[in-house]
């Protein structure tokens, strides 16, 4: 049986109190290194969110509401769930994540949500960025538009039903595209709203 958290021995590094530098700064991350870490962490003080849509047809099969886009960074097109930034625009920084969410679900998917609910805060790749995301269940969607993102952005959407994801994400990995870790968390009962067993 493992320990309780509160039981565990909790050790700071140490280079936990070395002064951060700041050795790059670009409009929306930076670049920091303290003592012998380097990392990367968003300017400003912005935020990301992201969401967990879905939908549900009137038999009762539900269905998640899935993104992708061609990604410099990794050279190829991606599988993700709907996400953008929170008080990335000038005047916006006090943003809270729930509006971002509801703005950034409709912009990429054209979906409107009824319920955001907030699921907590995530750390997807801690040993290399700062970054955290704010991670949203979205339900009661109806379709108003279109979606794609901005005239920027080139996002296709995907509306795939529960009980076949586990296919689809599998034949997007054979086909040779990259997959998000979020897309991992729907595979779990929890995230999806449901009871576990």
């Amino acid at each position: 049986m493992s320990d309780t958290i509160e039981n565990q021995a909790m050790i700071r590094d140490s280079d936990a109190d070395k002064t951060e530098e700041m050795m790059w700064e670009g409009r929306f991350i930076t670049a920091k290194r303290r003592g012998r870490w380097e990392y990367v962490g968003r300017a400003r003080g912005i935020r990301a969110a992201a969401i967990i849509a879905l939908d549900e047809d009137s038999d009762g099969t539900r269905h998640v509401i899935l993104v992708s886009q061609y990604r410099v960074p990794l050279g190829r097109f991606c599988l993700e769930i709907p996400a953008g930034l929170v008080g990335d625009d000038e005047g916006s920084e006090g943003e809270a994540a729930t509006d971002a969410a509801m703005r950034e679900l409709e912009e990429e998917t054209g979906y409107a949500a009824n319920k955001m609910e907030v699921l907590g805060e995530f750390y997807s790749s801690p040993g290399m960025v700062s970054e955290c995301f704010t991670l949203l269940r979205a339900t009661g969607l109806t379709k108003i538009s279109e979606g794609g993102g901005t005239d920027s952005e080139n996002i296709i959407i995907h509306r795939v039903a529960l009980r076949d994801l586990d296919r689809f994400v599998g034949q997007w990995r054979a086909a040779g595209h990259a997959v998000d870790v979020r897309i991992a968390m729907m595979l779990t009962p929890h995230y999806l709203g449901e009871e576990l067993k």
